[in-house]
């Protein structure tokens, strides 16, 4: 990756932020004293246990839950602001494709909501199944594609409008280990290419090592940041750095801290 895109330049802040759900059988304290800074080109991971605050912090960055306290910005702006600006791409944890849409035909659906000329859809999906190794699948149905793939062709349409965010939500969670290590190479691949700043969520300590310039570690509900971890490894990394020393050191850091939020409790 070029070095212009290491230079510290904030493009998600977090001072105090607090939620908190009210639900029937009470309030629901989901994030408490959350402060973090992102800055621009970062990879950063959440990682914690269930029902630590991980996602609602990201739908928050993504407009999609509203902080009862605090302040949260993203490019310098609210949330909402940020989200009518197009800033990010979203990636859930299923791929979500329509089964009736091809695979061109699902990541053109954003471009076609945002009103982009049929011409300029066509290269955009183009471009993007080409960044995820998907190209001459267009055509194809979702049911056509084994999960790994749909989900790359759900990355794909989160990087079809070219956001300079990428909000990724557990993505690969749910595929066995051959397949998540693989997308594990190729997401780092298309995030040396693309230069994005990636908010990544997962619950696998080794794939947070992995793939991270920064790694939060959170504790249970209310969900805290209990360690913020800048990693030393370099940008390209082979998979067989996960038997480095210094990959299992950062690990072993990772595995203390969500134990010390556990003991917090």
């Amino acid at each position: 990756m070029k070095d212009t895109l290491a230079t510290a330049s904030p493009v998600i802040s977090a001072q105090g932020v607090n939620l908190v759900f009210q639900t029937g059988d009470g309030p629901v304290h989901a994030l408490k004293d959350v402060n973090l800074t992102i800055n621009k080109g970062d990879f950063v991971s959440f990682i914690g246990p269930s029902g630590c605050g991980k996602t609602t912090f990201l739908r928050a960055i993504a407009a999609l839950e509203q902080p009862t306290g605090g302040t949260l910005t993203v490019n310098g702006m609210a949330p909402d602001e940020a989200r009518r600006g197009r800033a990010y791409g979203y990636v859930f944890q299923a791929a979500g494709l329509y089964p009736w849409r091809t695979i061109a035909g699902n990541i053109k659906l954003p471009l076609e909501i945002m009103g982009f000329d049929k011409a300029e859809q066509a290269a955009r999906v183009e471009r993007v199944l080409d960044l995820v190794d998907l190209a001459g699948f267009g055509k194809k149905f979702p049911w056509q594609l084994s999960g790994g793939m749909q989900q790359r062709a759900s990355i794909a349409r989160a990087l079809a409008f070219d956001a300079d965010i990428l909000l990724m939500d557990e993505p690969f969670g749910a595929l066995d280990e051959i397949v998540r290590d693989r997308l594990n190479e190729e997401l780092l691949k298309l995030w040396a290419r693309t230069g994005k700043t990636i908010g990544f969520v997962t619950h696998s300590i080794p794939e947070a090592v992995y793939l991270s310039t920064k790694i939060v570690v959170m504790s249970p509900r209310p969900g805290r940041i209990t360690d913020v971890i800048d990693s030393p490894l370099p940008r390209e990394r082979p998979l067989d750095i996960r038997d480095t020393p210094e990959f299992i050191q950062i690990a072993h850091r990772v595995r203390e801290g969500l134990r010390a939020g556990h003991s917090d409790d």
